[in-house]
């Protein structure tokens, strides 16, 4: 029998969690089977997933005319239906949690895309989702914005998981997992454990590929002399970001550095390679997930991509190869007037947008439903 690439990947020691929930997939058994077939130990969600998941098919009608009747508002409903959906997903991963001992079996749930330059209103209602799903192995999901910094920090010193979203930002990358320490050691000082704390950080990678690709094709037409330069950064430099976030975490979590809190049982936080699958159909499907296999890491699919990489993948650690390649390449952007700090606080800005507009456009259908019941 052919050995199933998704499940190697945990022999390498790379962690798949599933970029998607929906009602269907838990009710029908299709998640216990990629948990069973594939190894996929977590799900990540955000205002997208659940607007394309309700909107999208007729496993919310009948929960949704119900909660209508009972006069809720349209963010009411939403609430309920993604909290009942992830109470679902951490109950079918209570045992990979258990069994991992807290590295992996996580489902994760966002703060409100409106909420993320607002440090104090995320804390607030990340505070009463951890309460309201009450599941040990839930994970909320904070923005790397200024204000998510600290609400990251604050939200960590009191022991609620959190997966820092919206990563793009190599800088912004090492304030999340110093924020992240600083959290732990907040606790610390307050006499709480911290073996159960556990945090991811979100690096978002296609994006960055989407952003810069245009660039360089413009330089490409010109056929001037930087042409050579950028025809050999094309679809190069999200990975190249990823593998330098990489060396970033090395550095952070090395063993001589986080000692001390390793030694009061503190986990590190994981890099977690986020919007892996392909804008570009020139592309490989998989062009996220092969060069980016290593240890201590998580890979969060989307269906599309989870299939692709099931049915071609070809898992081998490959992480650590040519970080140095990866530095050059990065450097070379500047040459051809691309300032990449300025690209990913772009992303940063527009990464918001794309969350807010779903999440409104699915607030307007549920809006819908409720003015026709009632």
């Amino acid at each position: 029998m052919t050995t199933n690439p998704l499940t190697t990947l945990a022999t390498l020691g790379q962690s798949i969690w599933l970029d998607f929930i929906r009602r269907g997939m838990i009710a029908s058994g299709e998640l216990a089977r990629m948990i069973d077939q594939d190894g996929v130990s977590g799900i990540t969600s955000n205002p997208a997933i659940f607007e394309k998941a309700i909107n999208g098919s007729r496993d919310y009608d009948d929960a949704i005319r119900e909660l209508a009747a009972d006069g809720k508002d349209n963010v009411e409903i939403y609430e309920t239906l993604a909290i009942d959906d992830v109470r679902r997903a951490t109950d079918v991963f209570r045992p990979t949690y258990d069994r991992t001992e807290g590295r992996d079996g996580y489902v994760s749930l966002e703060v409100s895309p409106h909420l993320a330059r607002d440090a104090a209103d995320t804390i607030e209602e990340a505070r009463r989702l951890w309460t309201t799903v009450d599941r040990p192995n839930l994970m909320i999901k904070v923005p790397a914005t200024q204000a998510g910094l600290v609400a990251i920090e604050r939200l960590i010193a009191e022991g609620i998981n959190v997966n820092v979203t919206l990563l793009f930002g190599l800088d912004r990358y090492r304030q999340s997992a110093e924020a992240y320490v600083a959290g732990l050691r907040r606790r610390l000082d307050r006499g709480r454990p911290v073996e159960r704390v556990a945090s991811v950080a979100s690096f978002f990678l296609s994006r960055i590929d989407t952003a810069i690709d245009p660039v360089l094709e413009q330089f490409i037409a010109s056929g001037n002399a930087k042409a050579e330069i950028a025809t050999a950064l094309v679809g190069k430099a999200a990975v190249a970001s990823a593998k330098v976030a990489y060396g970033i975490y090395g550095e952070l979590f090395a063993p001589e550095r986080f000692a001390e809190l390793a030694g009061r049982g503190a986990r590190s936080q994981r890099l977690l390679w986020a919007s892996t699958s392909t804008k570009n159909p020139a592309y490989s499907d998989v062009m996220y997930v092969e060069p980016l296999v290593g240890p201590e890491t998580v890979n969060t699919l989307p269906l599309e991509t989870l299939n692709a990489y099931r049915d071609h993948g070809q898992p081998a650690a490959r992480l650590e190869e040519g970080i140095v390649e990866a530095r050059a390449a990065l450097d070379k952007l500047p040459e051809l007037g691309i300032d990449l700090d300025r690209v990913t606080q772009r992303l940063e800005d527009e990464g918001i947008q794309k969350f807010i507009d779903p999440f409104d456009r699915l607030l307007a259908s549920l809006e819908k439903h409720r003015a026709a019941v009632m």
